[in-house]
């Protein structure tokens, strides 16, 4: 039989943060695992030592992060859901949007993880998924006579194809969601720069270098070229004091 969890009682200032945090801790530890069922909300109320309503919100917290799942009229407690990438996602959007992460340590990630993969691709790649590179750099040659919007989907469509071929689904969403941040920030900037056609045609050249290393299978030079061009494309956006971090990412 599966032991019932156990917890403590909370403080009742924001308390309902504090159970939140017991039950994501009791997660990390494998002490809670999918299927689960927690207690009961009454027991929870009696467990944790405050109201109903502060227990009702942190479900509500828990649920809406993809953690658990209540049913009205259940008379179980809330089910401990799978990992799920929308989740992780929402988890990962949260975060990338806080006030203590700099659009440089944003982009710095983006450099890491997007050479990474694009280094793993190019191990992994096969002539069908070579051709695919080819048509997005079709596709983003083409909309650079579109727009900027235009652009940055094919580009986007470019990137999805390299975490998938990485064959890692946790880069491709963490790339995803830094990448959407990033520009949420800066894409009105750089639609209307006034080298706006100038920066995407200078990415999709360097779009073309990393496809070419692919094809010969080196691999740190499609990952050091993929650097540069993220370096190239955002570090004019970044003050100053905080380029000396990205260039230390473009540095053999």
């Amino acid at each position: 039989m599966t032991k019932t969890p156990r917890f403590e009682p909370v403080q009742p200032i924001r308390a309902y943060q504090r159970i939140v945090e017991q039950v994501e801790d009791q997660l990390a530890r494998g002490e809670l695992t999918p299927g689960q069922r927690l207690p009961s909300e009454r027991e929870l109320v009696s467990q944790f030592a405050v109201s109903r309503s502060t227990v009702r919100e942190a479900l509500r917290v828990l649920e809406s992060n993809g953690v658990v799942r209540s049913r009205a009229g259940d008379p179980n407690g809330p089910e401990v859901l799978p990992f799920s990438q929308v989740a992780l996602r929402r988890q990962l959007v949260r975060l990338a949007r806080v006030d203590e992460l700099t659009l440089s340590e944003l982009i710095g990630f983006r450099m890491i993880m997007d050479g990474a993969a694009i280094q793993v691709a190019s191990r992994l790649r096969t002539p069908e998924q070579l051709d695919e590179l080819e048509a997005t750099l079709v596709a983003m040659r083409d909309a650079i006579d579109v727009d900027f919007d235009a652009f940055s989907l094919a580009d986007l469509a470019f990137h999805e194809l390299i975490a998938r071929i990485s064959r890692n689904t946790l880069i491709q969403t963490c790339n995803e969601v830094v990448r959407g941040v990033v520009l949420g920030l800066i894409s009105d900037k750089i639609a209307h720069a006034p080298n706006s056609r100038a920066l995407m045609l200078e990415s999709l050249h360097h779009h073309a270098e990393v496809v070419d290393a692919i094809r010969d299978g080196n691999g740190h030079a499609a990952a050091r070229i993929a650097r540069q061009n993220m370096y190239d494309y955002y570090a004019g956006y970044v003050p100053d004091a905080d380029q000396e971090t990205l260039q230390a990412l473009i540095e053999d």
